[in-house]
């Protein structure tokens, strides 16, 4: 059972503000409410046995069991496919939960995958799927020519992220494109992106997935995970994933995502906004040594993003010219807005750093990354000065 979209509603080509408020939502249908309900219940009732017979059936309009399905979580789909520029899409309790059911889809012993690195599920590729005898070949280089390299008979999926937690981006198409000529399987993580700046299905990827903890949440209040796709088969595997696995994002969390995205286009915006600003000052400042964001003009794949992004979000990294522990704590103790804390994607500004180990033997620098927020963006920029201060 999914949330329909009539086809002659007109705001089914408005823009994407429009389809985050409106899409595939019904008010009148319940009580006028302008905010949806949330159906917290576990199961579902019948009007008769006959009703229960049908409820598999894809036209059917009965729900069953929330493990399998629930109208929130419904609604929160159609919401989400459609701003992916996707048929389909599916809610999963995490990020994680999201991206292991996109991987498994495709996945059985003997397999294999490449992965791009830096990739946000790194220790489950490196130390959970040997187990079951699924090898990943991790890459450094997103060029096509170097995938093409690593891919073998049994290469089943390949997975990357543009731009990836380094600011890094690759070509989307590039890598779709051989792909599918091999009948691999493409998982893009969009995570950084979001749907406002960037919908990797239009460069013809297979599978989009999202820690919707993140910028799609922006409250810090909810951990959920999203995977969009346009293949009827794909959007088979992974619903019966979901419901296998028992990775299901709860109706609250559905109905607190759903408010995340009446937001999201304005967030973004600030983001974009406060983290170029911050990201400036910093490549600027005498004590910085290098600043990663793909929006910068000197980030070796700023001409690539400024082709494929529409906009920029506000998460990067920086190093300090003293590569030292002490510096890099000097620094984050001394900031007052940016809080200490992982993740990102909230309305607060957040920190932090760690060491980079280095390939030439030299000790390991350390790297911070800031998360800039929502906050007034002069406010930010003087919160990272004073903190730069002796």
């Amino acid at each position: 059972m999914e949330a329909q979209q009539p086809q002659s509603d007109p705001l089914i080509a408005g823009g994407f503000e429009t389809l985050c408020a409106h899409y595939g939502e019904h008010r009148l249908a319940h009580g006028g409410g302008a905010a949806p309900p949330i159906y917290q219940t576990s199961t579902f009732v019948f009007p008769d046995a006959e009703a229960f017979e049908i409820h598999n059936e894809p036209q059917s309009p009965y729900y069953l069991y929330t493990r399998k399905h629930n109208p929130t979580a419904a609604l929160l789909e159609a919401k989400l496919a459609r701003i992916e520029h996707g048929d389909w899409a599916r809610v999963f309790a995490s990020g994680m939960g999201a991206l292991c059911a996109a991987l498994h889809v495709r996945l059985a012993a003997q397999t294999h995958i490449v992965a791009v690195t830096p990739c946000y599920a790194h220790g489950y590729l490196k130390e959970l799927l040997p187990r079951f005898g699924v090898e990943t070949t991790f890459l450094e280089s997103g060029q096509p020519a170097d995938v093409a390299a690593a891919l073998r008979d049994n290469t089943r999926v390949l997975y990357f992220e543009s731009p990836s937690g380094s600011s890094r981006c690759v070509d989307i198409a590039a890598l779709a494109a051989l792909a599918r000529e091999r009948g691999i399987l493409t998982v893009h993580d969009n995570t950084w992106a979001t749907p406002y700046f960037q919908n990797p299905l239009d460069y013809g990827v297979d599978l989009v997935v999202h820690s919707a903890s993140k910028y799609l949440g922006g409250h810090s209040d909810l951990v959920a995970g999203v995977v969009a796709g346009r293949d009827e088969e794909l959007r088979r595997d992974i619903f019966r994933e979901a419901e296998a696995l028992g990775a299901t994002l709860d109706p609250f969390a559905a109905w607190l995502l759903l408010r995340g995205l009446r937001t999201l286009a304005i967030r973004m915006e600030q983001h974009q906004r406060s983290g170029l600003a911050v990201a400036r000052m910093l490549a600027a400042h005498p004590k910085v040594e290098n600043v990663q964001h793909c929006g910068l003009e000197g980030h070796p794949s700023h001409a690539l993003a400024a082709r494929q992004l529409r906009g920029y979000a506000g998460v990067f990294w920086f190093t300090l010219r003293d590569p030292s522990r002490a510096a890099a704590l000097r620094f984050l103790n001394r900031l007052r807005l940016f809080s200490i804390g992982v993740s990102w994607g909230g309305y607060e500004s957040l920190a932090v750093g760690g060491p980079w180990r280095q390939e030439d033997g030299q000790p390991p620098r350390w790297v911070m990354r800031l998360h800039v927020g929502l906050e007034s963006t002069e406010d930010l920029l003087n919160d990272v000065r004073q903190a730069l201060e002796d």
